[in-house]
């Protein structure tokens, strides 16, 4: 699927307006700028005098329910599609390729993950995590591996 026909689908499935989200403010860690000690990972603040608990105007920001990401998108990958974790073949089985995108787990060896990339691309079904792999004839059982292109490595 090419980008073009991807984000005509997009739109027609998801309005425009719900995909820009709004930009939310950095949240930082109270007096994160004054302190080296104090790392700029958000950490809720707790103490009793706390400007920014008691959000006085000047302090920063605290994360709220009001920054929620529209309900429509929320969860949704950043191309817009939702996405499906796949161990085996069989589980591209019910799989929407307008609406659906999969992600092959992280457990899938090579030879599965070849069929499963096979069937994707046959079905036109959109892969999140790509990879590039061995081609299927590499996976003949009984491989012989060439004594000679070894050596020859070895030697030089």
């Amino acid at each position: 699927m090419t980008t073009e026909e991807h984000e005509a689908v997009t739109e027609k499935v998801f309005p425009k307006k719900a995909l820009n989200k709004r930009k939310k403010p950095r949240f930082r860690r109270q007096e994160s700028w004054r302190f080296k000690r104090v790392t700029d990972r958000w950490r809720k603040p707790h103490g009793v005098d706390s400007k920014m608990r008691k959000k006085v105007k000047g302090w920063p920001l605290s994360p709220t329910v009001g920054y929620r990401n529209p309900k429509n998108i929320r969860g949704l990958h950043p191309s817009g599609f939702v996405e499906i974790r796949v161990y085996s073949v069989a589980d591209l089985g019910g799989i929407d390729p307008e609406l659906q995108a999969i992600r092959i787990a992280q457990t899938v060896g090579n030879r599965k993950r070849v069929e499963i990339m096979a069937l994707a691309e046959e079905k036109g079904i959109h892969v999140l995590n790509p990879r590039r792999m061995r081609e299927p004839e590499e996976f003949m059982e009984g491989e012989e591996i060439d004594e000679t292109e070894d050596l020859s490595k070895g030697e030089k």
